[in-house]
């Protein structure tokens, strides 16, 4: 009998690098760094699905199916989170 893996998942908040203003709440899985986020995992989202910034207007991420699942791909530098463990 195989061990069953405990989900590590907890929400986290996705804000602009620019201005600073909400764009998701997003549950992620795992210690690694944000590189993409799949859609179903969206908790709330502030961006009208444009995937750029509402207040400044910068984009952030690029649509991109993943694992057969849609995922929007993080532009690194253009995001930064609050709620990722630190060790």
């Amino acid at each position: 009998m195989g061990k069953k893996e405990k989900i590590d998942r907890r929400t986290i908040a996705i804000l602009c690098a620019k201005c600073r203003s909400l764009l998701y709440r997003y549950q992620k899985g795992g210690r690694g760094g944000l590189v993409k986020c799949f859609v179903e995992r969206i908790v709330e989202d502030r961006t009208e699905g444009d995937l750029k910034c509402q207040k400044c207007g910068q984009e952030f991420a690029r649509e991109q199916m993943m694992s057969g699942r849609p995922a929007h791909k993080i532009i690194q530098g253009k995001v930064f989170t609050r709620g990722m463990l630190r060790k």
